[in-house]
């Protein structure tokens, strides 16, 4: 019968023998061992069949009963920048995500599945809230320039938050980019943005913030831009963008104790990166991969490549023995997530996901001085008052638009 009851556990959480072996850390062809046991054909031990069990059912980060705001979360991604929000009493009530891997650590995480491309989204569609969230990727504006307000970003991923901040006027945002985004196309795209905004009525804020001077071990910059609304203030809410806290950060305390071998990288590819560094080094530049061990203060920056091969992080395992990548929960940590967040899908796509997403400290820093700005001017603002306001506000846009 315990075949049938890992069979059914399965299926209710709606993953492949692949991701749920790969949940359970069952390691290399794991998936092949769960599909044994699923036949009949072998059993867990009593540790195994035990993680088995108590694998939760129950998405872990449900929005809370008593929230003070309301936020949606656009280009979700994993929900890292939700989840920041979210510990500060906000409550989601709708979420976008393209990817059909993310939006499934997603759903067994938040318990909602977020709607598909926001570019086929009606923005009219999409609940009131009072704050808005975007991580939105970077694209250059094909009309930046032109002076015609949000429509010089159409074919853009940005002109989707600026048709949805026209339309549903939320009270504040805040949107993460890539570093590169201020010198982008020589700083103008980031012009432009800000100009949109201020054609929106708002009033907006930027600064690059690093991930290993809020208590992170990673050497992450990104991008933030937050404004406020004038409609509510907006040029009187006291916002500052938060200061480092300078805790001290050391690699070792992401690091689990016990890492399955299949992490360590092979010798081709460990030679192969030895390779590519020395012709770097050669050549008179700091390229190539990059090791680093538990006393490290930070990593570098995780990416979404991290799959590929590690090369921008890999830890060291002493003169014996070829370095390894990290693990996916090693990631998570790298990031800020909770041990409680689940790792739903390969080790493939997690890389990817937890390269895509966000550093949660900082994040949180951010929201917290957001938050308790608007709250020292005029707090949060009744929906249906917020609602009533969107008529008067669209006819004053369409004057400059």
């Amino acid at each position: 019968m315990r075949n049938l009851e890992i069979k059914n556990k399965r299926q209710r959480l709606e993953l492949t023998q692949k991701e749920f072996a790969d949940a359970l850390g069952l390691g290399k062809n794991g998936d092949r061992t769960l599909r044994r046991w699923e036949n009949g054909e072998s059993e867990p031990s009593p540790l195994e069949y035990q993680s088995i069990l108590n694998f939760p059912e129950e998405p872990p980060f449900t929005s809370p009963k008593e929230t003070k705001f309301k936020m949606i979360d656009l280009f979700a991604g994993i929900g890292g920048i939700r989840l920041a929000f979210q510990k500060l009493g906000g409550e989601a009530v709708f979420s976008s995500e393209w990817d059909k891997f993310a939006a499934k650590t997603y759903k067994v995480n938040y318990g909602e599945e977020p709607k598909g491309d926001i570019t086929q989204i009606d923005e009219k569609e999409i609940p009131s809230h009072h704050i808005l969230l975007g991580g939105f990727p970077c694209q250059p504006f094909s009309q930046a320039g032109l002076k015609k307000g949000f429509e010089d970003t159409r074919g853009t991923l940005f002109f989707d938050i600026a048709r949805i901040i026209k339309e549903k006027r939320p009270q504040a945002f805040l949107l993460e980019n890539v570093k590169q985004l201020r010198g982008h196309n020589k700083g103008q795209t980031l012009k432009d943005i800000l100009r949109i905004l201020d054609e929106l009525n708002y009033t907006a804020y930027y600064s690059v913030l690093r991930a290993a001077d809020f208590g992170v071990p990673q050497n992450r910059e990104r991008i933030y831009i937050v404004g406020f609304n004038n409609e509510y203030k907006g040029a009187e809410v006291p916002f500052e963008f938060p200061k480092p806290t300078l805790k001290p950060t050391r690699v070792g305390d992401i690091l689990e104790t016990e890492v399955n071998e299949k992490y360590t990288i092979s010798d081709k590819l460990y030679q192969g990166h030895l390779r590519r560094k020395e012709e770097h080094k050669k050549k008179g530049n700091g390229f190539g991969f990059s090791l680093f061990n538990e006393d490290s203060l930070y990593t570098n920056t995780i990416s979404a490549r991290y799959y590929k091969d590690g090369s921008e992080i890999l830890i060291d395992q002493g003169p014996n023995k070829n370095p390894r990548k990290l693990t996916p929960r090693e990631c998570a940590r790298l990031q800020g997530f909770p041990e409680e967040f689940i790792i739903p899908v390969s080790d493939t796509q997690a890389y990817r996901q937890f390269g895509n997403s966000v550093a949660i400290p900082v994040v949180e820093a951010v929201a917290k001085q957001m938050i308790d700005a608007i709250e020292k001017v005029n707090g949060f603002v009744e929906l249906e008052k917020h609602s009533v306001k969107i008529i008067n506000t669209e006819q004053q846009l369409t004057a400059i638009l």
